[in-house]
């Protein structure tokens, strides 16, 4: 772990920390017949201009933002701005698909292994696009791959409607896309149906992949004639990626891991991961010498 402040500027005002000691301040006049009476002390001897300083110096330590993060350096990070566009159609509730659970549908099994691919893909900014008869962004691009698993978990079968619009899907994975600033972008679409439904033809949605350099990986899964291999094919071949059959389960899990070999591209990456604010910290401490500033007044007085 290492540690380090959101806003250095702010740790300038600590450089007002010795007028707590010899600034001058408004006082009250009092009039004295013997100046013997007066005691003459040095303000590095009261306790009050300690504890001034002190508050004062919690609470720049509160703005100025103190984390603790685990550093990750960006020289050298490899990866690529990467979507996963996932059929939710109802065809994938079919069962049977998995030879080891036969009680498992389509879509369990995918996001089964879908799971574990985004695990692997460290240096990757990953999304998510889940379609059916409309398609929407489940995950935008993120680094953080549990809390894209997280999301994905979150759907299921007829989320987004029982039909197959896979134009749709294109499209909205590239919106997706649009938000990253690799210089290799990828789309992942995997369906087990034909393009029945959408706004937008798969024609039109890949000539707006070709336009931005977005390469789009195919997979089809099932058995031949249940999807449109024609289709996912040309898709791929238009765009410069490539096309994979899974009949089953095992066979998609040889699909992602061929895909997880694909060769990646220098990214820009944050410097830094798991970011644990401090600001409560001082500005807790603060308060509590607050209190007993107060309380000590009050005693004076009483």
């Amino acid at each position: 772990m290492h540690f380090d402040f959101g806003s250095y500027v702010s740790l300038l005002l600590l450089l007002l920390i010795p007028c707590f000691f010899w600034c001058r301040e408004y006082r009250r006049v009092f009039y004295f017949s013997q100046l013997s009476w007066i005691k003459r002390q040095s303000p590095i001897f009261s306790l009050y201009p300690w504890l001034k300083a002190a508050l004062f110096s919690l609470l720049v330590l509160a703005l100025a933002e103190p984390f603790l993060y685990d550093a990750v350096s960006n020289h050298g990070k490899r990866g690529r701005d990467l979507v996963l566009a996932i059929d939710a159609s109802g065809s994938m509730g079919q069962s049977g698909f998995d030879s080891k659970d036969r009680f498992k549908s389509k879509y369990e099994s995918n996001l089964e292994l879908a799971k574990i691919f985004i695990q692997h893909r460290h240096d990757d900014n990953m999304g998510a696009v889940v379609f059916g008869t409309f398609a929407y962004t489940a995950s935008p691009l993120t680094y953080d791959l549990n809390g894209l698993t997280h999301l994905l978990e979150m759907t299921d079968v007829g989320v987004a409607g029982e039909s197959t619009a896979i134009g749709d899907a294109i499209t909205q994975s590239i919106r997706t896309l649009s938000f990253g600033h690799a210089k290799n972008k990828a789309i992942i679409l995997l369906t087990d149906g034909y393009h029945n439904a959408g706004k937008t033809s798969p024609r039109d949605a890949v000539k707006q992949a070709v336009g931005q350099k977005i390469k789009i990986f195919t997979i089809g899964i099932g058995k031949p004639g249940d999807y449109d291999a024609t289709l996912l094919k040309t898709i791929a071949k238009e765009s410069g990626g490539a096309h994979y059959r899974a009949a089953d389960a095992q066979a998609l899990k040889k699909v992602y891991q061929a895909i997880d070999r694909l060769e990646p591209s220098p990214i820009r990456s944050e410097n830094f991961l798991n970011r644990k604010l401090l600001s409560g910290y001082p500005a807790g401490l603060a308060v509590v010498l607050l209190f007993f500033w107060i309380i000590s007044q009050r005693r004076e007085r009483s």
